[in-house]
């Protein structure tokens, strides 16, 4: 276990690293500069940390090039300047420092102080990684995985991410589970992935909380077990992963053996909302409209169910129609229901389809056409809505909807 230095061995520490930079040397002035940076010592200053990086920079220190590009890279002590950051990284870099050769390959992913390139970038991280280190190595599992700069292969994704992983790199321990979840490059395993993510988990890496809650609450290569199923989506919720706020909502609002608590789910799904998950907004609209565990409120509901529906939800345009035709929460218009209806039909939703059909039957909202009516009622009863299968029933018995009426002379 490292011993932790006293206040006055770390200031005695600054004072002997301060008379040796002056006088010159390379390493005072690194370590100096990292102390700096880190308030290690002395009170955090960056600008003095860029100024002391930058004489060991200049005297060929690799690590503090690095270091000097990492600063031009944040602007820190020092106004951001891509290309800067690129100079000092390829001279560390060229001389075999491995954090550099991985922030050159970066850069050149990101065309930042550089033409974009994923081959380059992939030649230095390669570099990097075959150095052993581990953020590196997660990045060229990510290269293998994406086909970037190069062929796909899962299988060398597989095995550069479980190198990283060995290492207790916690993105590769959950890129790892991802790989055994959906069977890419290995055989499919609900156990491996959860084992994986679990020890991401434990690292603080809320997606692979809220995957290890899922799984928990799925029974998905565990015992199912709500209690851990939520305490997981609850320490990843409380990282604002939004996925994992809908899903802890879902439960609480669901959920039985103890678990159902509306007030804490509307506080949530209100969360996850407000951060524009689709789906939380349609269940929070679900609750204003239903009165459940909240007082009714059509206009609340109707402003969530139209938040959803404007990032496609069809359930929630469908109820944004409804809400236009009876006039729920908002002023009546058959226009905008018939608008609306459009939209989730379009995507499918047989109820839309069905009421869209409707519409054009008796020109409620819209121009009336029995052809077009005829379709939508066709649409919908082609997936079993058994009131849209009448409806279309009652136009072929009838003759009607066989072609569109000759406008009236």
């Amino acid at each position: 276990m490292k011993k932790q230095c006293s206040a006055q061995e770390a200031f005695d520490s600054h004072q002997w690293f301060l008379e040796a930079a002056k006088r010159g040397n390379a390493y005072a002035q690194f370590n100096l500069g990292r102390m700096y940076k880190a308030g290690d010592g002395v009170a955090r200053d960056e600008a003095q940390a860029f100024y002391w990086m930058s004489k060991a920079a200049r005297q060929g220190i690799a690590y503090a090039q690095n270091q000097l590009g990492a600063m031009y890279y944040y602007g820190r002590g020092v106004e951001p300047n891509d290309d800067l950051a690129v100079y000092w990284f390829r001279i560390a870099a060229k001389q075999g420092e491995a954090s550099a050769q991985q922030n050159l390959g970066q850069m050149y992913r990101k065309g930042r102080g550089l033409v974009r390139s994923d081959e380059i970038a992939f030649s230095w991280i390669y570099r990097a990684a075959e150095q052993g280190l581990a953020s590196a190595q997660t990045l060229l599992g990510e290269t293998y995985a994406d086909g970037r700069g190069i062929p796909r292969n899962y299988p060398l994704a597989l095995a550069w991410y479980r190198k990283a992983a060995l290492q207790n790199d916690p993105h590769a321990q959950l890129r790892l589970g991802l790989m055994y979840k959906h069977g890419c490059g290995v055989a499919r395993s609900e156990v491996q992935a959860v084992a994986w993510f679990r020890q991401a988990a434990v690292r603080d890496i809320p997606i692979a909380q809220r995957l290890v809650g899922v799984a928990y609450a799925e029974g998905q290569g565990v015992p199912r077990d709500p209690q851990r199923a939520m305490s997981w989506l609850l320490r990843a919720s409380e990282q604002d992963d939004v996925d994992a706020q809908f899903n802890l909502a879902v439960m609480l609002s669901h959920g039985g053996e103890g678990q159902r608590d509306l007030d804490l789910a509307l506080t949530w799904y209100e969360r996850a909302a407000a951060s524009g998950h689709m789906m939380a907004q349609y269940n929070l609209g679900s609750m204003y409209a239903r009165g459940h565990g909240v007082e009714r409120d059509d206009r609340l509901a109707l402003a969530w169910y139209r938040r959803a529906a404007e990032q496609g939800a069809p359930s929630a345009q469908f109820n944004v129609a409804v809400m236009y035709a009876s006039g729920c929460g908002v002023e009546q218009s058959d226009v905008l229901a018939a608008a609306w209806y459009r939209c989730a039909a379009e995507q499918g939703d047989a109820g839309a389809q069905n009421n869209l059909g409707a519409m054009y039957a008796k020109g409620i909202g819209v121009e009336q056409d029995e052809l077009q009516a005829r379709d939508w009622y066709a649409k919908a009863a082609g997936q079993g809505h058994a009131l849209a299968q009448f409806n279309l029933g009652g136009m072929v018995s009838s003759g009607r909807g066989l072609q569109r009426a000759e406008p009236a002379q």
